[in-house]
């Protein structure tokens, strides 16, 4: 049942009105369980949501509109591998990647599953086994991994994410962009002889992705080298297609695991060479953990469920719109670009699963910096703007490098901002009158290592699965993205004709500019 159309959601439609005076100062000075009521431990990570614009009351409403809407049952037809994936009819089983393959859990799995699991870890072990080759080749000393979207996002986030625990003498490189400066830019310090690149497309025929490989191909060859089976990898479900490119070496995976999910996958190839098989099977091993979180936790004390709930909340009943991501660790500068992927992309949708138009809104507008950066830069607006703008912060207890005073002064910020956001500040003049009342939310780890990191991202992935659930949306396709490529390919034969011939007169101006 759609959210909309159950009477937890008429009820919290009420609740929302009387909570035009709720103040999170006077929340904490009447409840003093409050902080401990709504923190909670799951599977590497901690999260503080006590200072978020919700009580018991609204959560309680919140947890009946997650029974009614059938989120639990939604939940289990995923971890069954039936097909939720309507609009493709296509199961979700990007959880599959990172499942044990041996163990009471992986027993318990339904025989159609067990027969994936088996293809899942021979895939892992053979791509595991080349990640550990290539860590061992002193000749390559340069990873560059093209490709775009999901194929691009998350390895990229992870290697950075655990720069600490990277294999030093070898450099991992991106490039993503059509525009070819990015691939000038990174080719223009290798040499042809020590470099190896991934050409990440699942279909090998993604256009941003393959003019990126040729042109690499062209650069290698025309630097002196010669085979291209060596220092080209392909990760991809089409063999013929890299065969035909000269590629022999490929690790493909499954039509069940989307691009923004596929991490896991032979996609996280570069974050494997990085990081070795060990620490790869670690973070497999972290988002294990928060997948049997989801599953088995009672809702009351489901992370993953408490957070989605917590977004519906603010986006349809609060009117948020957007939400603030601000990680307080250098390392994560690519977290907040990740997940706007993963959520926009899985719920930006208009329609629910029988295609019909919604009378409300899905996905918040996600958006974010690292800190301290983003205090000198946005925090003004999330202070004193009028917007009311939910933040997360995301922080880690423990640094990885020898400068105690700095990791003391970085946790000292998180507090401090989540605390003034909180609180505020009086000011009769107005110019320095801090409003307060501003909701935030703390995820902390102890440490960033694979296993935790795993589990943070399963946990925003299962985070959007709850929230989609609720709307009634397909979270597992991706149509918006496929008009401005038809139209692109259309217009790109144009630019080389200067045939403007039934384009509207915007386009037909600018296009005649450009020719």
């Amino acid at each position: 049942m759609r959210g909309d159309q159950t009477a937890a959601w008429q009820d919290l439609i009420k609740q929302a009105e009387a909570f035009a005076g709720f103040d999170l100062r006077d929340a904490f000075a009447s409840d003093p369980q409050r902080a401990s009521h709504f923190s909670q431990e799951a599977p590497g990570v901690f999260a503080d949501l006590s200072k978020n614009h919700w009580d018991v009351k609204v959560e309680a409403d919140l947890l009946a509109l997650a029974e009614q809407a059938g989120v639990l049952t939604h939940r289990n037809r995923m971890f069954k591998g039936e097909a939720i994936n309507a609009t493709e009819n296509r199961a979700v089983m990007h959880w599959l990647l990172r499942h044990p393959a041996e163990g009471a859990a992986a027993d318990a799995l339904p025989a159609s599953v067990k027969a994936s699991l088996k293809d899942v870890h021979d895939t892992l072990n053979a791509m595991l086994s080349f990640a550990e080759k290539i860590r061992e080749d002193a000749q390559i000393t340069d990873v560059v991994n093209i490709g775009i979207g999901g194929s691009d996002l998350g390895p990229q986030m992870a290697v950075l994410a655990l720069q600490s625990f990277v294999l030093k003498g070898k450099r991992f490189h991106f490039v993503s962009n059509v525009d070819g400066h990015e691939l000038a830019n990174v080719l223009q310090d290798l040499k042809a002889e020590n470099t190896l690149f991934l050409v990440a497309s699942k279909s090998f025929t993604t256009v941003d992705t393959m003019i990126n490989a040729v042109s690499a191909k062209r650069w290698f060859e025309a630097h002196g080298g010669t085979v291209v089976s060596r220092h080209f990898v392909a990760l991809t479900s089409n063999i013929e297609a890299a065969g035909k490119f000269g590629i022999q070496t490929c690790f493909g995976f499954w039509d069940w695991v989307g691009g923004r999910y596929s991490l896991w996958s032979a996609i996280g190839l570069p974050l494997a060479i990085a990081i070795g098989a060990d620490k790869f099977r670690e973070m497999l091993a972290g988002a294990h953990a928060m997948d049997q979180h989801f599953q088995h936790a009672e809702t009351a004390q489901n992370l993953p469920v408490r957070l989605g709930l917590l977004d519906v909340w603010y986006r349809n009943f609060l009117r948020y719109t957007s939400r603030c991501l601000a990680p307080y660790h250098s390392a994560l500068k690519r977290f907040a670009p990740y997940l706007q992927q993963l959520e926009m992309e899985s719920n930006g949708k208009q329609v629910d699963q029988t295609g019909q138009v919604l009378p409300y809104g899905t996905s918040p507008v996600l958006w974010g910096e690292p800190g301290t950066n983003g205090q000198h830069a946005f925090f003004q607006m999330l202070h004193q703007g009028r917007d009311v703008v939910p933040l997360e912060f995301v922080a880690v207890k423990n640094a990885t490098h020898a400068m105690p005073d700095h990791q003391t002064l970085l946790l000292s910020n998180v507090l401090a901002q989540a605390q003034a956001l909180m609180v505020g500040k009086s000011d009769a003049g107005g110019h320095k009158n801090f409003p307060g009342n501003r909701p935030s939310t703390i995820v902390l780890l102890e440490d960033l290592t694979p296993f935790n990191l795993g589990a943070l991202i399963a946990l925003q992935e299962h985070r959007v699965f709850v929230s989609g659930a609720v709307w009634g949306i397909n979270s597992f396709d991706q149509w918006g993205v496929e008009l401005g490529k038809v139209l692109a390919k259309d217009l790109h034969s144009r630019l080389l004709t200067g045939d403007v011939s039934g384009l509207d007169a915007s386009t037909a101006q600018l296009l005649k500019r450009l020719v």
